[in-house]
């Protein structure tokens, strides 16, 4: 994110003017933490830290989530922005990176390998048989709005439009996903862990899967489970991130992108994993968040003396 500092950018900008909100980003980047948790971190009042918290929101620099806790609901507060430049010269002075930007529908893996329980739904029905992996491979895949499954993967081939001096600095993926388990318990932990172009960038552990409350646009007929938490991760030249928080020392050159050579996403459930709860992925009209799998690769511009060619 680029931020020119100016009076427009406020709201953004205050938000470094407090050592308590500085400390809320840092307890936030070890780990999501609820009220509070942050309350008797800090040792400040609940209502003052959630002050301080809707701040932050507001500013776009972290966001909450209403999440089960042992009693009802609560607001677990998630760092959200990995890093932001501020731009201190005009904007036609400031060199800003370009974007290729590409929604993939869950429903449009390229390849996969699942084990039941497993299934895919569109907006309006079940596609094909429960628990029969077969289903993956139905062209009515391509309507799935939301699939699940216990171990194994799915493999999406993202376009790559970089073209020559066009050199890659970043690449995001954001896409809704919890725990396998429309059959099983919303305590069941998985270790889901993201491939690119065959190289490992991290594991993310979700807590379980989510079966109450409704999901804001899971369609009302669908019973099981409802949503996931909206997960980031980013690979630049320092490393690899999930929601800001380092997971491995892959760097977007480690993953070798060229121009024309499509990008091999992989989200998977292995069998190594230490929490074996399966994957549950959704898209657009299903859970919290209406979008599909968001793919942002960030570029510089090089000439050609740079590459010798």
């Amino acid at each position: 994110m680029n931020i020119e500092v100016s009076t427009a950018n406020m709201k953004f900008l205050e938000c470094f003017s407090s050592e308590t909100r500085v400390r809320i980003i840092e307890l936030l980047r070890e780990q999501s933490r609820n009220i509070k948790g942050l309350s008797e971190a800090l040792g400040i009042q609940p209502p003052i830290v959630t002050r301080h918290i809707q701040m932050l929101e507001e500013a776009g620099i972290i966001r909450s989530e209403l999440v089960p806790a042992t009693r009802g609901m609560q607001k677990l507060c998630i760092l959200q922005l990995g890093e932001a430049t501020l731009n201190f010269k005009r904007p036609e002075e400031t060199h800003v990176p370009g974007c290729h930007r590409t929604v993939v529908p869950v429903g449009q893996y390229a390849d996969y390998q699942v084990s039941p329980p497993c299934g895919l739904v569109s907006g309006a029905k079940r596609i094909g048989m429960c628990d029969d992996p077969r289903y993956f491979g139905d062209p009515e895949r391509m309507n799935a709005r939301m699939l699940w499954f216990a171990r194994g993967y799915v493999e999406y081939r993202i376009p790559n439009y970089l073209v020559r001096g066009e050199r890659p600095c970043m690449l995001e993926i954001t896409t809704e996903i919890c725990s396998d388990a429309p059959c099983s318990t919303s305590e069941t932990p998985s270790d889901i862990t993201f491939t690119v172009n065959g190289r490992e960038l991290g594991t993310w552990t979700c807590p379980g899967e989510f079966a109450s409350p409704h999901g804001k646009f899971t369609p009302h007929w669908w019973t099981k489970t409802q949503y996931g938490r909206l997960k980031t991760v980013r690979v630049d030249g320092s490393g690899t991130f999930i929601d800001g928080v380092r997971t491995s020392g892959m760097t977007i050159e480690g993953l070798d992108i060229r121009p024309g050579a499509e990008l091999r996403l992989r989200i998977a459930s292995l069998d190594t994993a230490r929490h074996s709860g399966g994957v549950s992925l959704f898209g657009s009209g299903f859970g919290n968040y209406d979008q599909d799998i968001e793919v942002n690769l960030w570029y510089d511009h090089h000439n050609n003396a740079e590459t010798g060619s």
